[in-house]
């Protein structure tokens, strides 16, 4: 009787052992999401796209955190230092992750070391627009006409991604072109239209009304493929400079030793997110075209746009601050 008993109490402790030895079920309480620039941007209003559906997917509610500051670099740190348990997530895009390392002198975090990606939410390209009176229809052109006159563009500051899309349109086409530097968006494609300037890489959405309006000229879009927006509109690469890319994208990820079963569970509900059509809807009117895939795919884009990037910044002599 007493064997029995004492093996009763061998089993009975070996499932109080199994029992704490088994992880806490995830998600148990909100989860936070940093995005590192103001509310009401794109950025911001693209995360809360994604945390709605994600809380809904989860069970927790999302709460999102705007952190904004140094170009999206106090909120890229804070998520560095967070906690790796699945409670802290962060918003990046092609600035915080892949321009900015190149552009700080001293990087208060390391995008590859510091974090581990989640999934892809969806890139924006922007769209070459043209002063009507420029008397070019193409690319082509463009290259064309850029070898015989001294032309302009507008950005919004030379450590900007419409920036350093001139610039590697310059670079690729083997032509010179002009930056004009102005401190926001709205102000630049405005000068376009009034010939101020010969062109922008500007966004697509607030740009659409102007093109529809011929107060601008659309001759291409910077992403790989052609923009649902502006279906007429060739790419750069398919206009005769293959290779040739510029997108801002967003992506979800989170701080390096996050659990890989946590970051495996979020990228498949990102993914089924990313395959509802309100949500690719509410995406798309923000120019923002949903991009499913895999944590390894963004690794690798994240690892060939720091290069890529890096290269640009080098041959523009732009100088870390």
């Amino acid at each position: 009787m007493r064997r029995v008993a004492f093996f009763a109490l061998l089993v009975a402790l070996a499932a109080v052992h199994t029992a704490a030895a088994q992880p806490a079920p995830w998600p148990e309480r909100p989860i936070h999401l940093i995005v590192p620039f103001p509310a009401g941007s794109s950025s911001d209003i693209v995360a809360r796209i994604v945390a709605q559906k994600l809380g809904e997917r989860l069970g927790q509610q999302l709460v999102v955190e705007n952190r904004p500051g140094a170009s999206g670099n106090l909120g890229t740190e804070a998520v560095a230092h967070a906690a790796a348990d699945g409670y802290t997530l962060g918003l990046a895009n092609t600035s915080t992750l892949t321009l900015s390392p190149s552009l700080m002198a001293k990087p208060a975090y390391d995008p590859v070391k510091d974090f581990v990606p989640i999934s892809m939410i969806g890139a924006s390209p922007f769209v070459l627009a043209l002063y009507p009176d420029v008397p070019a229809h193409s690319v082509q052109d463009l290259i064309a006409l850029a070898k015989t006159k001294a032309l302009t563009f507008a950005s919004a500051g030379p450590a900007t991604l419409a920036n350093l899309a001139g610039v590697l349109f310059a670079k690729t086409a083997q032509i010179e072109l002009t930056p004009v530097s102005y401190r926001g968006t709205g102000q630049e494609i405005l000068d376009v239209v009034a010939g101020r300037v010969d062109m922008a890489f500007a966004t697509i959405p607030p740009t659409l009304p102007l093109i529809r309006d011929r107060k601008v000229r659309a001759i291409a879009v910077t992403g790989p493929q052609r923009s649902a927006a502006l279906a007429d509109v060739p790419t750069v690469a398919e206009s005769g400079l293959p290779g040739y890319e510029s997108v801002l994208w967003q992506a979800l990820y989170a701080p390096a030793g996050t659990p890989a079963p946590i970051v495996t569970r979020l990228n498949g509900e990102v993914n089924a997110i990313l395959h509802d059509s309100a949500a690719v809807d509410a995406l798309a009117k923000l120019g923002v075209e949903a991009q499913p895939g895999t944590a390894q795919q963004l690794a690798d884009r994240i690892s060939a746009d720091l290069k890529k990037w890096h290269d640009v910044i080098v041959s523009a002599g732009i100088h870390p601050q």
